[in-house]
């Protein structure tokens, strides 16, 4: 481990590293870039959920890269927000995993991206979660969306936020050990907010993640969690709206851990996009060999509870490489229009992917959006020895524990960001992949770790988060 190329030593710093055999429970989802000061640019987030802060062992951090015509960079503008930050609310515990997950959006629609911040072992160790408001200076001032009670753990988990127009087009969904919670607008710097829900009344494990997304174009977000995990199947059971009073749907066929929305065929109904990572117990009847997505078609009355996914695998014609079992193909799955084309294109991680003869060193591949036909064809893929990336295939380096994409530079040509959870003993890394024409590209990538970033520990900070580790392990 550690063969960085010359340059990216100088740069970056050594990362390295094996599998950590325990951990809390995962956050699964980042947050993408969002322009916090105003200036045009969109800024990135990169969480470091167990970083150590002071006397806080893995108290965590959020460290923001604010963005500019050359795109973001460790020695760029970067702002550290931790639990003892100024206008950080308190959180009441130490080792909270601040930043444990991250959603992005313009909550109270005054034209400054807001930043939803999870720390499920924070207050008391139940969970909190903080929104720190936009501004023209950044990210300085935060208030916190209560818990329910009695909530005992967890929560803040994972958080999805969307603002599709005022009032209650405008959401923060919150997933945790328990219930799901859905914040629902006008939301004021302030901390008020309209309304809130709740999910069904059920105890864990739940896989906690939460995504949000319009499937029958209402201009309404439509709210996805997971059911309580089933041994007998790959992925728990995927649920549609089932806040509140409302009977919702559970969609009977297929299962996963982790959700994306987007416009995969550029029809402009979103589609659900389900990570479903594990190798099946049975071969044939649940789950594919190294893990698949399902991909469920948005329409003008939305998705039908007994409407039939389509599935990809590594095993998919046009994809790369070959479905085994291990891969964790799915673990982390993002949707962003990389090619500006009008139909989005679908992230898929697989940390545990064997690249030539390296294990575990992990790869991400591109399922390119189409308007027509079924997806696959034209994929592509990354990993750390792809030309320009700043770094080699190690065993187990966990390329694709996270994904997210954002423009950070205003080309138009989206960034591809990527989490390596175990580089560097479990420290992790951030890689990002330049926007291009047609596609991402590992030309003029730029790599973080928390040695670059000013924050060096001995190990377990991870940057760029931990994903469905803790989840599927």
């Amino acid at each position: 481990m550690g063969r960085w190329r010359a340059a990216a030593v100088v740069a970056a710093g050594l990362i390295a590293g094996t599998l950590a055999p325990a951990g809390p429970a995962a956050a699964v989802h980042g947050a993408v870039p969002g322009d916090f000061n105003g200036d045009g640019y969109r800024d990135a987030v990169l969480p470091v959920p167990t970083a150590n802060i002071g006397t806080n062992t893995h108290g965590g951090a959020v460290v923001v890269l604010y963005g500019s015509a050359n795109g973001v960079s460790a020695g760029g503008r970067r702002q550290v927000i931790t639990e003892a930050s100024p206008g950080v609310p308190p959180q009441v515990a130490k080792g909270s995993t601040f930043g444990q997950s991250t959603a992005t959006a313009d909550l109270n629609r005054d034209g400054y991206a807001d930043l939803v911040i999870g720390a499920p072992r924070g207050g008391h160790a139940t969970g909190t979660v903080t929104v720190m408001w936009g501004s023209r200076n950044g990210l300085r001032k935060g208030t916190l969306l209560p818990k329910p009670e009695p909530y005992f753990s967890d929560y803040g988990k994972d958080v999805a936020a969307v603002s599709a127009g005022p009032g209650e087009k405008t959401q923060v969904m919150v997933g945790g050990e328990y219930p799901s919670v859905v914040f629902k607008g006008p939301f004021s710097s302030s901390g008020t907010y309209g309304s809130v829900t709740y999910g069904p009344n059920e105890r864990g494990p739940l896989p906690g993640s939460v995504a949000l997304g319009d499937f029958n174009g209402d201009g309404m977000p439509d709210q996805v969690d997971f059911s309580v995990r089933q041994r007998a199947l790959t992925g728990s059971k995927v649920r549609v709206n089932r806040m509140g009073t409302s009977a919702g749907t559970v969609l009977e066929k297929g299962n996963g851990f982790i959700a994306a929305t987007g416009d995969v065929n550029g029809d402009g109904y979103g589609d659900l996009v389900v990570g479903d990572p594990l190798t099946p117990w049975t071969p044939g009847v649940d789950g594919e060999l190294g893990g698949r997505v399902l991909v469920w078609r948005g329409s003008a009355s939305g998705i039908a509870p007994d409407a039939q996914p389509e599935v990809i695998s590594q095993d998919t014609e046009g994809v790369p490489g070959t479905g085994e079992k291990g891969d964790i193909f799915g673990a982390a799955v993002a949707v962003a229009d990389l090619d500006r084309d009008g139909a989005a294109e679908i992230i898929v991680g697989a940390p545990h992917e064997t690249v030539g003869s390296v294990s575990r060193t992990g790869m991400v591949t591109v399922i390119p959006g189409r308007r027509s036909g079924p997806l696959g064809a034209g994929g592509y893929s990354f990993h750390q020895d792809t030309p320009g990336v700043p770094s080699v295939n190690e065993t187990t380096d966990c390329f694709g524990t996270t994904v997210s994409a954002g423009d950070v530079d205003r080309d138009r040509k989206p960034e591809v960001f990527i989490g390596a959870a175990c580089e560097n003993r479990y420290n992790g890394a951030v890689f990002m992949l330049r926007g291009g024409t047609s596609r991402p590209t590992g030309i003029g990538s730029r790599a973080f770790t928390l040695d670059s970033l000013g924050m060096p520990q001995r190990y377990e900070g991870w940057l760029g988060g931990y994903g469905l580790f803790w989840v599927i392990s």
